[in-house]
């Protein structure tokens, strides 16, 4: 199961400098865990950490200048950090699987002269088979939309950048061929749009196979921006077969998996029903003009309710049920603030569905949630928590639990994390 161990935002929003897990230069500190929550008051920047992600994932399939506008995030200088100039920063420091050696990818975001974002750089880092220690060296190195990319899969001299690694001379010497070795090993990249990334173009193709899984590995997250309105809407009948990020082919998905997996489905539904009160049975009806239902049994009554007639929290739950019983999952999973909308028992259901499907021993997704919810943090260990608060600069600060040897303790003799941080021992001290 692929795995983001850590990760780094500059200048995002409220988000001047923040670490979460573990680096390729920070190797003492512990990798995020399988499922990883952000905690923290109104207004300290959790929908902004849970915007990174969704901002990385549209850079990729849209571009950067494009990615800046949509979403509501109203350009390049609304997304900068306020009062700050330099380029919008990232590294993801991730796993393939549990024995791959971790991949770094680093971008850096800036304006143009003529006010128009565009990549200032980006970079692929990884550690020769056999290496431990040392500084990675990179397969992939982009400044303004031209240099060097490794071509192979992992054996061969890489380019080394420590000392007075020039990446302009370097460039001009394999052109020239002056450098032997290493233009048999590496191709001179140039993109003709700056405002693409990089991965983008080279993960489409064959001779860069670590680029390729890095690419499909950001493609292949899951960022929820369900709505229960979405879920309503009645949707052509046709399988689909996986939710999209805002939850309006539902009852297209129940349908693949009605069809595709008839005896699991089954139980899947059953498995569902259960968690939700008052519900015995789930089902689909298509309609005489070729649009799917999504049929709801309750308990109490003996005809079906349908979802466009169901309250925002049933229709919520059984959304991210269903999703995590996806044949083949996302790697990773980002929700915000799954809790609007629920009854505090049925939110304690859905965060130990969550943290089970995380942590199992089938290698679920990565799940990755911002809360302000303390009974969705009682199910959770404080090695899964972090806390974000506002820093005397007014920019975001942030702390794992875990930290805290007191919280450990008084988790361990049985108190409930959630518990505790409404009790306010989660507080900076």
């Amino acid at each position: 199961m692929s795995k983001v161990e850590g990760f780094r935002v500059r200048n995002y929003r409220v988000i001047h400098d923040v670490t979460l897990g573990k680096l390729w230069n920070t190797q003492n500190a512990k990798p995020l865990t399988a499922m990883t929550a952000v905690i923290g008051k109104n207004g300290v920047g959790k929908s902004t950490i849970f915007d990174t992600f969704g901002f990385l994932a549209d850079c990729l399939k849209n571009g950067v200048e494009e990615a800046c506008d949509s979403r509501g995030r109203g350009g390049f200088e609304r997304i900068r950090s306020q009062g700050q100039e330099g380029s919008i920063e990232f590294d993801i420091y991730y796993k393939e699987d549990h024995n791959a050696r971790p991949i770094t990818y680093e971008l850096a975001i800036d304006i143009d002269l003529s006010g128009r974002p565009y990549v200032k750089g980006e970079r692929l880092r990884q550690r020769r088979k056999g290496q431990s220690r040392g500084q990675p060296f990179s397969f992939l190195i982009l400044n303004e939309g031209r240099g060097i990319a490794w071509k192979g899969e992992q054996e061969g001299k890489q380019v080394e950048e420590e000392g007075d690694f020039d990446l302009s001379q370097l460039i001009e010497k394999i052109q020239k061929g002056e450098a032997e070795e290493e233009s048999k090993e590496t191709e001179v990249v140039e993109l003709d749009d700056k405002r693409k990334l990089g991965i983008a173009t080279l993960g489409s193709l064959k001779q860069h196979p670590r680029i390729s899984v890095f690419r499909r590995f950001i493609e292949g997250w899951y960022l929820s921006y369900f709505t229960p309105d979405a879920a309503r809407s009645l949707p052509l009948a046709g399988p689909q077969k996986h939710l999209n990020i805002h939850g309006d082919n539902l009852g297209n998905v129940v349908q693949f998996m009605e069809r595709e997996h008839p005896k699991k489905f089954q139980s899947i539904l059953e498995k569902i029903a259960s968690k939700i009160p008052g519900i015995n049975k789930i089902s689909t009806e298509k309609s005489p003009d070729g649009r799917l239902l999504l049929r709801f049994n309750d308990k109490g009554f003996k005809d079906p309710f349908y979802a466009q007639q169901m309250s925002n929290g049933t229709l919520k739950v059984f959304a991210y049920l269903l999703l995590l019983e996806d044949p083949s999952p996302p790697p990773f999973i980002c929700v915000e603030e799954p809790e609007n909308g629920l009854y505090h028992k049925l939110l304690e259901t859905l965060a130990r569905e969550f943290r089970e499907h995380a942590t199992g021993q089938k290698g679920g997704s990565q799940i990755f949630v911002t809360t302000h919810q303390p009974y969705f943090v009682d199910a959770l260990e404080p090695e899964e928590v972090w806390v974000l608060e506002k820093g005397e600069n007014g920019f975001a600060k942030i702390r794992r639990a875990s930290e805290d040897p007191l919280i450990n303790n008084l988790v361990s003799e049985g108190l409930p994390l959630g518990g505790l941080w409404y009790s306010d021992y989660l507080d900076a001290r």
